[in-house]
């Protein structure tokens, strides 16, 4: 069995998960409007170019660049309007030399024409069947072309890829209206401890409400998971053993909050041990709060053992769990989530050695952008439940001064 607490840096301790860790090579083809924040199992190309067709991006005239070369409001040029080109139809009319045709934003360029005046540029005469046109155009002025935004077979969307609202909305204007995504792993969460009960239970004395399975659940849908919450399990080796087994069987992953640290009733390691090869690789990384974390695998799926702590819990799922998650999927990156530099209001005590995550609440003082650390230990929830998001100390920082600028990676 792997020695316990033969301490790891994050960066390691994900590169050990991860060699043994690859994507589930599971898709499925869902609504590309159901598809926001899924993983695309393979590469989309465009069926056709867009536009489709020249389009005006601006009310005006449609009108031969050359015909308004040198107009100004001294010296305007003088086009008779041939037509109109209504919205949502096909461009019927045609526009020679001297001629302008009606368009709208959005409508087609009727044949002939090479560019667009506003219709702010433009004054009519008599019953508007002349125009005097009072700044010049140049050819393709104000006009999308034919596969300006996209051409056929380019790739529009990559494989691994998360698709965002911009990425849908470019999909269906391209009548792409299924795409294959890859499956989301299911995430079995167990607590554990003989003082955890149920939040609809009222606590007596010794005993404290389930917050993590909650938390982490939470983290599993933003990651693209389905949580399989499986309930608070007691500190009894057999029974634990048993219930990861049996959630092991239907999940692709296994979290297990709380049993993580080295103690007579710990257990969670020696659980992780008998699931299956390789078994434990990491208990311990140099992070705080965080520090006995548990990694692993059996039969290829994760097995992450977590703190008891909510605020430790949250972190560490952040750190390893979600990349886990990307991974899973086949994502080529984990999508990065805001981040904001501010000035430190405060000083932050840290060790060289280990990163430290301290909560932070952001505040504007005079212009400027500060984080007010938000300290407290890490059984406090509400550390984080009053805080916009954490800031990061580095591994071999001794400490960070007030006034400097730190990193604040919003929740």
């Amino acid at each position: 069995m792997t020695e316990f607490f033969t301490v790891v840096t994050p960066d390691d301790a994900k590169v050990a998960l991860f060699e043994h860790v690859g994507p589930l090579g599971e898709s499925e083809r869902l609504p590309t409007q159901d598809t926001l924040d899924r993983v695309t199992a393979g590469e989309v190309r465009s069926p056709q170019a867009l536009p489709a067709f020249p389009r005006s991006t601006m009310d005006g005239y449609a009108v031969q660049a050359a015909d308004t070369f040198g107009a100004s409001d001294a010296l305007p040029a003088y086009l008779n309007v041939v037509g109109e080109v209504r919205m949502g139809e096909a461009a019927e009319v045609e526009v020679g030399k001297g001629e302008a045709a009606i368009v709208h934003t959005g409508g087609m360029m009727p044949s002939g024409a090479d560019a667009v005046v506003i219709v702010e540029n433009t004054q009519p005469i008599g019953d508007g069947d002349e125009i005097e046109v009072r700044r010049s155009v140049a050819v393709g002025q104000h006009v999308l072309q034919v596969g300006e935004d996209i051409e056929t077979g380019d790739v529009i969307i990559p494989s691994g890829y998360r698709l965002r609202p911009q990425d849908v909305g470019g999909l269906l204007a391209l009548g792409i209206t299924e795409v294959e995504v890859a499956r989301q792993p299911r995430v079995a969460i167990f607590a554990t401890g003989d003082e955890v009960v149920p939040p609809h239970v009222s606590t007596g004395p010794g005993q404290i409400r389930d917050i993590n399975s909650y938390t982490l659940a939470g983290q599993t849908v933003r990651a693209g998971g389905v949580p399989l919450l499986q309930g608070i399990l007691p500190d009894d080796f057999d029974t634990l053993m048993a219930r990861t087994r049996e959630a092991l069987a239907v999940a692709d992953v296994l979290v297990v909050s709380a049993g993580s640290s080295v103690s007579v009733r710990d257990m969670t390691a020696r659980v992780f041990e008998s699931l299956g090869e390789p078994g434990v690789l990491v208990h311990g990384v140099a992070v705080k709060p965080g520090h006995p974390t548990i990694l692993g695998v059996a039969a290829g799926k994760p097995l992450i053992g977590l703190p008891g702590n909510p605020v430790s819990a949250m972190i560490v799922y952040d750190l390893f769990g979600v990349p886990t998650l990307y991974r899973l999927q086949g994502a080529t990156s984990v999508p990065r989530r805001g981040v904001v530099w501010a000035k430190l209001a405060r000083n932050v005590a840290s060790e060289s050695g280990r990163e430290d995550y301290v909560a932070a609440r952001l505040v504007e003082r005079d212009g400027e952008l500060w984080a007010e650390p938000v300290f407290g230990k890490s059984n406090l929830i509400f550390t984080l439940v009053n805080a916009d998001g954490v800031l990061k100390v580095p591994l071999n920082a001794n400490g960070l001064e007030a006034g400097v600028l730190v990193e604040v990676r919003l929740f």
